[in-house]
């Protein structure tokens, strides 16, 4: 096991966070963050533009702003952990997510698109967390007024994708072949 899998305390994430890291799978991070760049990609195909588009009501997002916002999310937190486990010591940003939806070009990119810039981002993740050092893992910044490391921020990131997959899944009839 390596430092990565070791439980987290509750100091290295946001109480905001709790819900994604319920969702976190036992099992080593790497694995995980791993196995949902092929999940991500699987839900893509064969969707067929109509799907795509679908949202499920008035003011909701589409498959593919969804599937646009994980992408962000994944860039957001991966900044976050790069800054932290680098040693960062002022404040990062916020993310407010329905600006970021509201600004995007989501809903105008083909979803196989969507799907190769997150299989490359996840994929230098996975890099990076395999690459970091035990003190660099469990080191404590601040995200948003919030504590963070770079460890939880990965489990984060697999939790997060896992409640949007469900909502997916269970809003939109939309789920990996």
């Amino acid at each position: 096991m390596t430092t990565l899998d070791t439980p987290l305390s509750s100091n290295e994430y946001a109480p905001a966070f709790a819900g994604y890291l319920s969702r976190f799978p036992e099992g080593p991070v790497l694995e995980a963050l791993q196995a949902q760049i092929d999940l991500f990609v699987s839900l893509t195909r064969n969707l067929g533009e109509v799907k795509e588009t679908y949202a499920y009501a008035e003011g909701k997002w589409s498959v593919r702003e969804v599937l646009g916002h994980l992408v962000d999310t994944e860039r957001v937190m991966g900044y976050r952990a790069l800054a932290i486990a680098r040693g960062e010591t002022g404040s990062l940003p916020g993310f407010d997510e329905d600006l970021y939806a509201a600004n995007a070009p989501w809903k105008d990119i083909p979803l196989l698109t969507i799907a190769e810039e997150f299989k490359g981002l996840r994929w230098s993740h996975v890099i990076f967390f395999r690459n970091l050092t035990p003190e660099a893992a469990v080191r404590i910044g601040t995200a948003n007024g919030n504590p963070a490391s770079p460890r939880a921020l990965g489990r984060i990131l697999v939790g997060h994708m896992r409640h949007h997959f469900a909502v997916l899944d269970e809003r939109y009839g939309v789920r990996p072949l």
